[in-house]
């Protein structure tokens, strides 16, 4: 065992404050990362607060992990002391079923072992996550990062990069098309950068007017005001795709309105209420919605890869560790342009 420090939430109604608990020995496929930076996710805070309905205390959360190898097991090829390493989301699944076979790990149908606010291989053992001084992981589910790039950028692109990464690719976002990104927060900035990158058209749709000149600072082409609705009508069937990245309660019979005919509208925010939609809304030109989780491990590793061959990062704010309190008051604010990253060197 080896002595963590990290931040943990004790409860649903307290604040997080410090811990100290026990990793793993490092296995012989094993690596340990000594962590640099971790990403706050809004997912953190509902699993803190329990807002999800199924957490276990204590809980140290973060999924948008980025640090030094400091270790590596006998049968470990991947990686050298000294170089850098990711976790996203996941940290192991059964590698046997269907999906695991396709690299959808993430839809494990047998056994999933998340980041944290999870259990590992043994059945019992609790996963912690990246508000922490250092992981132990089997280097399968660890990836790569190319060096020279600032890893506090580098760290949110583990879950916000490869969330909004899997529907771009999967409903084909590529040179010609043109994708909407529906809410500018931490997904919607990295959608509309990543979506730039693959060299769609990108037009971000949001219904706060202050956020247009950042929209296309970000890379974007043009912006549609939702609260608007000559300009919502003015769009109408003008979009392939809709990166949907709303997290609170919304009209998506509206942003339908805005897909071309068999166009798809990907939901990667999740409302805490069901969503309404009219059936006509999807039956009037054969549209689609559809949903999508993270990505599997070598997507997230192309991810990675694509990012830093088109030098797409995260835009972020630095925090300390003893600010990860009020980061999540800030968070739920939208007080933040456009994700935290958290210094674990100030634990």
């Amino acid at each position: 065992m080896s002595t963590a420090h990290g931040y943990a939430a004790f409860a649903c109604d307290s604040p997080l404050s410090p811990y100290v608990f026990d990793r793993r020995e490092p296995g012989d496929h094993d690596i340990r990362i000594d962590i640099s930076f971790c990403g706050i996710c809004h997912s953190d805070i509902h699993q803190a607060r329990n807002e999800w309905g199924a957490a276990s205390y204590p809980m140290v959360p973060g999924h948008e992990i980025v640090g030094r190898v400091t270790h590596v097991g006998r049968r470990v090829r991947k990686f050298k002391v000294g170089e850098f390493a990711a976790v996203g989301c996941l940290v192991d699944s059964c590698r046997k079923c269907p999906n695991c076979r396709k690299g959808l790990e993430q839809h494990c149908t047998q056994f999933v072992s998340f980041t944290y606010g999870s259990v590992e291989r043994d059945g019992k053992t609790p996963t912690q996550g990246g508000y922490s001084s250092h992981i132990v992981v089997d280097s399968a589910y660890a990836l790569t990062v190319a060096s020279g790039q600032p890893l506090e950028r580098v760290a949110p692109l583990l879950c916000a990069g490869i969330t909004t990464y899997s529907p771009l690719k999967r409903f084909g976002a590529r040179r010609g098309s043109r994708v909407g990104v529906l809410g500018l927060g931490g997904l919607g900035h990295m959608a509309v950068k990543l979506a730039a990158a693959m060299g769609s058209e990108v037009v971000v749709l949001s219904g706060s007017p202050a956020k247009r000149a950042d929209a296309k600072r970000l890379g974007a082409h043009d912006f549609v005001l939702t609260s608007q609705a000559q300009e919502m009508s003015k769009n109408a069937g003008r979009l392939d795709l809709i990166i949907d990245t709303v997290s609170a309660p919304h009209d998506v019979n509206a942003a339908l309105a805005l897909l071309k005919t068999e166009g798809v509208l990907a939901l990667v925010g999740a409302s805490p209420t069901p969503l309404q939609v009219g059936p006509f809304a999807l039956i009037v030109g054969r549209r689609q919605i559809a949903g999508s989780l993270v990505g599997g491990i070598a997507q997230t590793q192309e991810m990675l890869d694509f990012c830093a061959k088109k030098k797409v990062l995260a835009d972020v704010e630095v925090i300390a560790a003893r600010d990860i309190n009020s980061a999540y008051e800030r968070l739920l604010k939208s007080d933040v342009r456009y994700r935290f990253s958290i210094d674990l060197a100030t634990l």
